[in-house]
């Protein structure tokens, strides 16, 4: 059943779609840069990674009116890549092909609501812990792209140099959005994003360098050039039958699991955030919405990108005010000019949508103060799902284990009413997934 949408302005929705393209603008050189070590060519994913974060951004406005953005996921990249082709020598194209299938299946999924009755049976202490976690790892996103926060020998991560440029015009960027954002200041993000992109422009040309953050470039803001051709060549290369063979399903299995539990706590994360729920008390729109994640992920097989899903990051428009479809409408079709442009990617830098995403996470807190942390057999599966997420750089992670530890404490303590058998089910397939991943 429908609901009616939120009230918004028009001018708040096209604020918020701005907002979250420039959140996940990054993708679009992220992803060609991750699959292209597949094999895969730089050009031809970068067009394929532009055409399914324009359709299906659009359609999940259009068909779901949710202001989510859709686009290959971040993670479900790195699988492809890391996982299907370099560590089990799988021919990229043959990759694409099991994306496609894991696609096909996600739809079934849909068709029968399995995976919206997934969703119904998450115990509403892990909603809470999902969102809060989210917003933590869009958090640490956030920093590690301004390089603020980097691995150390000694103590695993810590805090870089504060004498370094880039990261000061990161801590400019970052204060500069807080006090727009605290004083409700219109289009505060976009403003940060776009001062910070500015304080940028000095660095590698009268102070700094960004050779170490930058791919061996002295400046952070470059002018590249206006136009590129784009690169189809991917499009309808993907192996339909070898991908079917017996030893193919495993991955096929694990895109479907990542990818499932990925669009599912993106949904319920951000619908906490925004208090995007019908009356039922579950994400508005929730079987649109999942099968819209659905065809995102067949459609990146048959375009030649990894699988497709909502992003995280339309936390930062929905913290900009986006409620409706129109944002993720506008965001999408912001996508579509790098088809040409892309060149002019290289003008907003990830240091200066970094203060956004670090400033999302304490936006989707809030959710945390709904858990009661005085029951701990409440608290403490939710805790762990909360830091897991962040900590493990992996929200899949965070929601297995926040499953497996809410039905093994439950049911010690004689709770079995408080998990369903659905919850059971899932239990298998995380226990399953745990150990396929090894």
């Amino acid at each position: 059943m429908q609901t009616s949408l939120p009230t918004s302005s028009t001018r708040t929705e096209i604020l918020a779609g701005i907002s979250s393209f420039l959140a996940t603008m990054y993708i679009i050189v992220v992803n060609p840069s991750i699959l292209s070590q597949a094999g895969l060519p730089f050009s031809g994913v970068l067009t394929a990674t532009v055409l399914l974060s324009f359709g299906c951004s659009v359609l999940m406005g259009l068909y779901a009116r949710n202001p989510l953005v859709v686009a290959p996921g971040m993670g479900l990249n790195a699988f492809f890549t890391f996982t299907a082709v370099k560590g089990m020598g799988i021919r990229p194209e043959v990759a694409l092909g099991a994306v496609f299938w894991a696609g096909i299946l996600f739809l079934i999924l849909s068709v029968f609501n399995v995976r919206s009755a997934i969703v119904k049976i998450i115990p509403k202490p892990l909603r809470y812990a999902i969102s809060a976690g989210i917003g933590l790892f869009i958090t640490l996103i956030g920093f590690e792209n301004a390089r603020f926060i980097v691995g150390n020998p000694a103590t695993l991560v810590s805090i870089a140099s504060l004498k370094d440029p880039v990261i000061l015009t990161f801590i400019f960027g970052l204060l500069i959005t807080c006090i727009l954002v605290t004083r409700n200041f219109p289009g505060a993000i976009i403003i940060g994003i776009l001062l910070t992109t500015l304080a940028a422009v000095p660095i590698g040309r009268w102070w700094g360098d960004a050779s170490a953050v930058n791919f061996g470039a002295k400046t952070l803001v470059s002018f590249q050039g206006i136009l590129a051709a784009p690169d189809f060549s991917l499009i309808g290369k993907l192996d339909f039958v070898n991908s079917l063979q017996w030893a193919l399903w495993p991955v096929i299995f694990a895109f479907v699991f990542t990818d499932l539990f990925d669009s599912l706590s993106t949904f319920v994360g951000v619908a906490e955030a925004a208090n995007l729920y019908d009356e039922d008390g579950n994400p508005r729109n929730l079987n649109r919405s999942l099968t819209v994640d659905a065809v995102a992920t067949a459609v990146a097989g048959l375009l030649g990108t990894s699988p497709g899903t909502s992003y995280v990051e339309s936390a930062v428009g929905v913290a900009q005010g986006g409620r409706t479809g129109l944002t993720a409408i506008v965001a999408g079709a912001l996508f579509l000019p790098f088809l040409f442009l892309s060149p002019l990617l290289s003008v907003v830098p990830a240091i200066a949508t970094a203060p956004a995403l670090v400033l999302v996470g304490a936006f989707m807190m809030k959710p945390v103060t709904r858990i009661n942390w005085d029951q701990l057999d409440d608290a403490l599966p939710a805790f762990l799902a909360l830091v897991l997420i962040p900590f493990s750089y992996s929200i899949t992670q965070g929601i297995i284990w926040g499953f497996l530890t809410w039905t093994v404490v439950k049911l010690a303590l004689g709770k079995s009413h408080e998990v369903p058998i659905g919850l059971l089910i899932v239990d298998a397939f995380c226990i399953l997934a745990l150990f396929s991943g090894h």
